[in-house]
């Protein structure tokens, strides 16, 4: 079992990961916010030591940038670690556990490819859309590290050169300093925004389903090979230009879900209770010790009466106002939300334009928080893809929902020890 760790500008999560992929003993805490270098270091600690007795290694993905493979952090996101020796200090608790450590998008994006919407992809881009906005590379069928680690870092590829917000690396009009979360939110906000008030947490966005981007030719009718499938967990069918038929996630009479694009493999998903509300259902691998669990997602509800989060209590973000609440507030029609789920989908769209030309990819996958917003956020994306996507080869790019859910980023940090052939140097 390896022990995966995933540190991000809003949630700390563990977990163990089997040699499939599968995830058990799962636990969650918000990311304290402003907190020092030791407290952060303490509340990891605390998320992981109940953990660390039943793994053979350790598998972190965190914020970027870093020193690899040396693992000394500098979050953007988390400013209270600046280069924090993550993995030298991991290696010192756990003496007997050998410590790998990569960026987190990477993880996100190793991740997909292994086991989810990327699988049997040779060229990719895994993004995740959340506190940040960050990627990872897949070429030739094997992580593209770089010279330092950070190859994929698309959160810093510039969206908007002219009078573009102010970037946390000190630049501006990055594709992260307008589509994260936090900067999304504080953008609506000074635009008129109220968050609509709700007695319960703001429910996942329902997904939408899949469908096709036109020809990117205005003068052309007919419909090119680029696709953008959005909502893997909605159901039907959505037809491709080849005349085949491509079938979003279904579930099984368990509930677990079918990844569209994982050749069959059956993977535990997200659900949704009455309310609509998403949490995640896991059994413990046979052996392990470990007891199965529910465990709501950021700011959410676990299943209708659980009550049930990583440690029993469904943790909230240590944010007075999320993005999911945006998001919520976009579907829900606010004019304002709406506005601002369009300034990220376009920026996003520019980008993966961007990447695609540029490293000429089949496929990306989308993923984290943000990501979950729907329409609001994918069809603006689809808009932007279709008007910059403009050299034949980048209409065949398709972009996915990431179909792994909250779990990637525990997912693909075990792969750096679980699949070291494709993810992870010799």
């Amino acid at each position: 079992m390896i022990l995966a760790i995933d540190v991000g500008g809003t949630k700390l999560a563990a977990g163990l990961v089997s040699r499939d992929g599968t995830v058990t003993g799962r636990r969650r805490v918000a990311t304290p916010q402003g907190a020092d270098a030791e407290t952060l270091w303490r509340t990891l600690i605390a998320l992981v030591e109940p953990l660390a007795g039943h793994a053979d290694a350790v598998g972190v993905g965190c914020g970027g940038p870093m020193s690899w493979p040396d693992g000394e952090v500098s979050p953007l996101n988390i400013p209270g670690w600046r280069r924090f020796p993550l993995r030298a200090r991991l290696a010192e608790r756990f003496p007997s556990l050998l410590v790998r450590l990569h960026n987190d998008a990477v993880c996100l994006a190793v991740a997909e490819h292994w086991l989810g919407a990327g699988r049997g992809s040779t060229d990719m881009l895994g993004m995740v859309v959340s506190t940040g906005v960050g990627g990872g590379l897949i070429l030739g069928g094997r992580l593209a590290h770089g010279r330092t680690g950070n190859a994929g870092h698309i959160g810093h590829v510039v969206v908007e050169p002219h009078d573009g917000p102010r970037c946390t690396c000190g630049g501006h009009g990055c594709l992260e300093a307008v589509a994260r979360g936090p900067a999304l939110t504080a953008w609506a906000l000074a635009n008129g925004w109220r968050p609509n008030p709700r007695k319960s947490p703001a429910p996942v966005p329902a997904p939408v389903t899949a469908r096709r981007v036109l020809d990117v030719s205005p003068d052309t009718p007919q419909q090119s090979d680029t696709a953008v499938r959005c909502g893997g967990a909605a159901g039907g069918e959505s037809g491709r230009p080849d005349g085949t038929h491509v079938r979003p996630a279904e579930r099984d009479g368990e509930g677990a879900l079918h990844a569209d694009a994982a050749g069959g493999r059956v993977l535990t998903g997200s659900e949704y209770d009455g309310d609509g509300v998403a949490f995640r259902r896991n059994r413990a691998a046979p052996g392990s010790g470990l007891g199965g669990e529910e465990v709501a997602f950021p700011g959410e509800r676990g299943a209708a009466g659980s009550g049930l989060g990583g440690e029993g209590v469904a943790y909230r973000e240590d944010r007075e106002v999320t993005a999911r609440e945006l998001a919520a507030d976009a579907l829900a029609g606010d004019p304002v939300a709406v506005r601002a789920m369009r300034r990220a989908g376009r920026a996003l769209g520019v980008a993966i334009a961007s990447a695609t030309h540029l490293c000429d990819l089949g496929l990306v996958t989308v993923g984290g928080g943000l990501a979950q917003a729907g329409e609001p956020l994918f069809g603006p994306l689809e808009e932007a893809l279709r008007e910059h996507a403009r050299m034949g080869f980048a209409r065949n790019v398709e972009v996915l929902p990431a179909a792994l859910g909250q779990d990637a980023g525990l997912v693909g940090a075990a792969a750096l020890h679980l699949a070291t052939d494709r993810y992870w140097p010799t």
